[in-house]
């Protein structure tokens, strides 16, 4: 079986920069309709969300309003703590 698939990069990734501190944000998807959230931080870590998003947009939403609620250093400084709105 053939566990390899290409990802389809969302056109929403881009870098945020806040407070002095810079983000790649990658969103893609496995061709299975759902979008993974990833960071990736200026020393190279990278965070991806457990959970998976319906959109590309509501992935890069969740990313937004998560920075302006709890501010870029703490999703990048420690494990996402920030919750997908129900």
């Amino acid at each position: 079986m053939d566990d390899e698939y290409e990802l389809k990069m969302s056109s929403l990734c881009q870098v945020i920069d806040a407070n002095g501190r810079t983000v790649q944000v990658e969103i893609y998807t496995g061709g299975d309709n759902n979008w993974i959230l990833e960071i990736v931080d200026d020393q190279n870590n990278s965070i991806i969300w457990d959970e998976q998003f319906k959109s590309d947009r509501g992935a890069l939403d969740f990313l937004l309003m998560a920075i302006e609620k709890e501010g870029l250093d703490s999703l990048i400084d420690d494990a996402p703590t920030a919750e997908m709105p129900h």
